[in-house]
């Protein structure tokens, strides 16, 4: 059977608490996924995390469920994250979580692969043009501009 099925994946830390600012704590995330999404028929293609998320580009087939892949990823990963008991991570997280209950999918296929691949590969680049805050910011203000402007019904 031929397939090429790319899914770029983001998941987020419990209560988007700073979680995976270390070098070490990178290191073994990319090992887990990498290790997991190979023991269920997956590729990892990209991984790369920034602070309180980390984004994937996987390659899968269309035999496995994208919920069973992310239930295993986040699943195992929280596991052996927890077991290390690092000072960087025990601390900002507490209770059994080190995930968000949710997660975002969104499949590839539109945009060229090589452009979502570098696109995850600079989530922690320290010069990467972080404007969704001040682009959202933006267009609050734009809209409650427009809302004042408006003449009463």
């Amino acid at each position: 059977m031929v397939h090429r099925l790319h899914a770029h994946l983001v998941f987020t830390t419990k209560y988007r608490r700073g979680a995976i600012r270390t070098d070490r704590v990178r290191a073994l995330l990319k090992e887990i996924m990498t290790s997991v999404a190979t023991d269920m028929g997956a590729t990892v293609e990209a991984v790369e995390a920034d602070g309180d998320h980390v984004h994937l580009l996987v390659n899968y087939p269309p035999q496995l469920a994208l919920s069973t892949l992310v239930n295993g990823l986040k699943g195992v990963s929280s596991r052996r994250l927890r077991q290390k008991d690092w000072p960087e991570v025990a601390p900002v997280l507490w209770g059994t979580a080190f995930w968000s209950p949710s997660y975002c999918v969104v499949s590839c296929g539109a945009a060229p692969l090589d452009i979502i691949k570098d696109y995850v590969d600079t989530q922690d680049a320290p010069d990467r043009d972080r404007r969704g805050a001040a682009q959202r910011a933006r267009r609050k203000e734009e809209k409650t501009g427009a809302d004042r402007a408006l003449p009463p019904p």
